[in-house]
């Protein structure tokens, strides 16, 4: 694969190129499913191919190709150039890249059981069980357990001399049962909505969540909501469980601090962001215990925005986002750097794979813990909605306005768990929200939550996030039914 990299830089510089990059890419995936106590999915696949990307008269040019042989790989690089001038046609200012040191460097992420050695038919036999254990549940219509796997190995080479040698492996795995009664359907996930749990481990992710013990409590669970109370609607105080707030963190800070997006690039897709230019170091984000950084380092937890080295070559770094409440940074590339004021890119450009151009993504973009045990945090509730497990979201292209629903909630009186309750959801503003927060539960609680759809680019580009959280409380939060399916 070096040989193929040094031909691509090679041949682009030939062709004009004053900086190129290159991307090798060897992608294995594994996936199972199961509806009902029937296979769903069972499916192993594998891709492999380069992705090469160069400057030439002060634009980008990208192509790719899995055509792995010199001719292949020299005729892709002469296809890059060529782009790259046409591009440079419509230019509207020549591209400016933040200085970065060249790397020699290999790293794999750690794992102690490699998941493609775990036998298919045992991961199935897994998955099956936890289904048939739902099933026992009187009242439940619908079980369903997916299992996903994916080995990643990636070759970066630069023009400036960087060689880079990546090996991850991604796991993650979830169930869920669903109650059809009457008009009305209620569900219930472990250990999260969307797919479960993800994270940069091997099979041991798995074995640690337990699905066979878990199976029953889901499901009863999901069939009891149907005779559970209806959420109420008020101003009143909320407390969100750490895969929901995950998510929260998600939707209302981590897409709006993309560099991109606030400057416009992603305005035809994904949106932009109410955090313009001159917020930085001025807007008041959230409380003075909310702080959030966007940290891919391996220090920060085994999550799904871990990693040694982005897409362009730059150390994976902790950047403080959001600190003592006050916004504090973006996530940048070296392209987009200097418009802030840095001397170098915050290591955040991602690719999916290897025939996709590198964007500005979200790292491990968490909300650091408090100091509360989430005992006490209940216990000095008085009157308070506890949520958890999303159900469903919106937010508005800014990422300003907010709703969101959860699968289940509780009634809390005076620091008590008094009773269940449905359809919960609520809305507020980012700030507005954020502001709010005056409680967020010790690192015990804390957890670096998987999200492994989140989508952005075109075309689209599917890449995994990761939010740490531990429960936390709200103030003065508009709480109601706005998602309810009756």
């Amino acid at each position: 694969m070096w040989d193929l990299c040094t031909n691509a830089l090679d041949t682009a510089k030939l062709r004009g190129a004053t900086y190129g990059d290159v991307r090798g890419m060897h992608i294995r995936q594994r996936d199972l499913t199961t509806k009902n106590g029937q296979v769903g999915t069972l499916a192993q696949t594998e891709s492999i191919g380069i992705g090469i990307r160069v400057l030439a008269n002060g634009a980008w040019g990208f192509a790719s190709t899995d055509r792995l042989t010199r001719e292949g790989v020299a005729a892709c690089a002469a296809q890059a150039v060529s782009i790259a001038k046409a591009s440079a046609l419509a230019k509207r200012g020549e591209v400016v890249m933040a200085p970065e040191e060249s790397y020699i460097d290999s790293w794999q992420s750690p794992f102690r059981k490699d998941p493609f050695e775990i036998p298919l038919e045992r991961q199935l036999a897994l998955l099956l069980a936890a289904d048939e254990e739902m099933r026992r549940v009187k009242g439940i219509t619908l079980t369903e357990t997916d299992m996903q796997f994916r080995k990643i190995d990636s070759w970066f080479a630069s023009s400036s001399g960087s060689r880079i040698h990546q090996r991850k492996v991604i796991s993650g795995c979830g169930i869920a049962a669903t109650s059809f009664q009457g008009d009305e359907i209620q569900k219930r996930s472990y250990p999260n909505s969307f797919g479960g749990q993800y994270a940069l481990q091997g099979y041991e992710l798995i074995e640690s969540l337990n699905l066979l013990k878990n199976a029953p409590i889901v499901a009863e669970e999901a069939a009891a909501l149907h005779s559970a109370s209806q959420c109420p609607e008020k101003i009143g105080t909320l407390i969100l469980g750490g895969s929901q707030l995950g998510l929260q963190i998600h939707e209302s800070v981590g897409h709006p601090i993309e560099l991109d997006r606030v400057l416009g690039q992603e305005a035809n897709f994904a949106g932009t962001s109410f955090l313009t230019l001159d917020q930085l170091n001025n807007l008041k984000y959230g409380s003075s215990i909310v702080n959030v950084v966007a940290d891919a380092r391996l220090d920060h937890g085994q999550g799904l925005g871990t990693f040694a080295y982005d897409d362009e070559g730059v150390p994976a770094q902790c950047t403080d986002i959001i600190k003592d409440g006050k916004f504090r940074g973006y996530l940048s590339n070296r392209e987009t750097a200097h418009l802030i004021g840095l001397k170098r890119s915050s290591g955040t450009m991602r690719t999916e794979s290897w025939n996709r151009l590198p964007i500005i993504r979200m790292t491990n973009v968490s909300l650091l813990p408090g100091t509360w045990d989430y005992d006490d945090l209940i216990a000095d509730t008085s009157d308070g909605i506890l949520m958890e497990t999303n159900r469903s979201w919106s937010i508005d292209d800014r990422r300003y306005q907010f709703q969101f629903s959860t699968e289940i909630g509780w009634e809390i009186r005076g620091g008590k768990k008094v009773r269940m309750l449905k359809n919960p959801s609520y809305s507020g503003i980012t700030t507005e929200f954020w502001n709010s927060c005056d409680a967020i539960c010790k690192f015990d609680h804390w957890t670096l939550w998987g999200t492994p759809n989140c989508g952005k680019g075109q075309p689209m580009q599917t890449m995994g996030t990761g939010h740490g959280a531990s429960p936390s409380r709200f103030r003065n939060v508009r709480i109601g039914t706005a998602f309810s399916n009756q």
